[in-house]
């Protein structure tokens, strides 16, 4: 593989997005080099996680000389909100926020929320798309807590870690549970056993 084959590149504009993805793969053992790209991809309206980031992937297909891939998540609350805000948790979180959402909700402790990571990749050695799943459960926390993370990490407590939310963790602590770290670590193994 030439020097611009080694490149992959992570299709987003959220600059903190990448720096978080970048830190995590610098401390990988991989002979890949990740930049960014702020392409404009194309979200719809759909039933879930992969199929929104399926269609993103598509939506950039021939602006990008080489492997790339973007990863969307989002929050599900189970109980009782039947998977709201799920696919639109980027939209709800802007319009009603953290607080909108707590206010939704009655009974804190028979809640069951989850959150779902999809990493979507093309990977031009093989002219294949892949897909690297992370799911971690919990339920909603009754207040906003931590100053940590972003999104819908002060109301969501895992399972793994009741006492917390994922703002309370550390940026590492989160990492090894989360949703995101889980998809993450299965996108690096592939790469480890791609290296063309």
């Amino acid at each position: 593989m030439n020097e611009d084959q080694k490149l992959i590149y992570f299709v987003t504009g959220n600059i903190h997005k990448f720096n978080e993805i970048s830190d995590l793969f610098n401390k990988e053992n991989v002979d890949y080099i990740l930049k960014q790209k702020p392409i404009e991809t194309i979200e719809i309206q759909a039933e879930s996680i992969k199929e929104v980031a399926l269609f993103k992937l598509d939506s950039i297909r021939g602006q990008i000389d080489g492997s790339y891939f973007v990863e969307d998540a989002g929050f599900f609350i189970d109980t009782p909100l039947n998977g709201f805000p799920g696919v639109y948790s980027s939209y709800i979180m802007k319009t009603i926020g953290n607080k909108g959402i707590l206010r939704l909700i009655n009974d804190f402790e028979y809640s069951k929320a989850q959150f779902v990571s999809i990493i979507a990749l093309y990977f031009k050695p093989l002219d294949k798309n892949f897909f690297f799943e992370g799911k971690i459960h919990g339920k909603v926390s009754k207040t906003i807590r931590g100053s940590g993370g972003f999104g819908f990490d002060p109301i969501f407590l895992p399972n793994i870690m009741p006492n917390k939310t994922f703002a309370e963790l550390t940026t590492e602590e989160k990492n090894k549970i989360s949703h995101r770290g889980q998809a993450w670590r299965n996108f690096i193994k592939f790469l480890r056993e791609n290296n063309y």
